[in-house]
Formats: structure tokens, C-alpha cells, sequence
């Protein structure tokens, strides 16, 4: 168990240290609300106008930003692995590949489903 003492101390130091940042923020930075920062942000395109109580914000933005994280995610696991090809076995493979197949099941359903419609 003191193998975990460091690990723990550390995740306690950075919990800590989160709670006092987010605690703090609101006393110590300036609070001068204008109409510019209340507005939601559309990529630097002027937002439309909002109805009364806020807007909607359509799905498609945040299945375009979820298509994003997990084109990053699967390059992220695939690069080591193109890397180390040749040092790996036949069981590396077949994992890569069924990862690839459940990523792919992924795509297909976001497909169908009309996630890549961009219109």
C-alpha cells in the first residue's frame, strides 16, 4: 500500500488545487458583463439573433464536434501501434483491426442516421 501513498498525495494536491481554482475565480477575476460576452460564439460568424430566454443550438454542431474527438481519439491509438509495427505480434493486429471494426460500426451508424449531412 505505500507504492499508492505518492499517487494518492499527488491526486489529492491536484483535487485540491481545482476546488481552490474554481473557488477563487469568481472573487479575483473582473466581473464587467457586456453584450459581446453574453453572446454565444459561432467560429468568429456574427450570431444569429436569440429569441427571448436564450436559443437553440442545433445537434449537428455537436455531432460534428464529436466526429472531431473521435477521428483524434482513433489516430491517436493508431499512430503508436504503425509505428511498432514491426516489433509486434499477430495478436496486436487482430486487436488494432477489431478496433478499426468497432470504429468503423460507429461511422456507419453515425452515417444512417444522418450525423454527416452537412446541409
Amino acid at each position: 500500500m505505500n507504492d499508492y501513498v505518492p499517487i494518492v498525495v499527488l491526486g489529492a494536491i491536484a483535487l485540491a488545487f481545482a476546488l481552490f481554482s474554481v473557488g477563487i475565480a469568481p472573487f479575483t477575476g473582473p466581473a464587467r458583463y457586456n453584450r459581446a460576452k453574453l453572446d454565444r460564439y459561432e467560429s468568429g460568424i456574427a450570431p444569429s439573433p436569440l429569441p427571448d430566454g436564450g436559443g437553440r443550438v442545433s445537434i449537428k454542431y455537436f455531432f460534428t464536434a464529436m466526429m472531431f474527438i473521435i477521428f483524434d481519439i482513433e489516430i491517436v491509438f493508431l499512430y503508436p501501434f504503425a509505428v511498432a509495427f514491426d516489433q509486434l505480434s499477430w495478436f496486436a493486429f487482430l486487436a488494432v483491426m477489431l478496433f478499426l471494426v468497432n470504429i468503423t460500426i460507429a461511422y456507419v451508424y453515425e452515417w444512417r442516421r444522418g450525423g454527416m449531412d452537412w446541409t
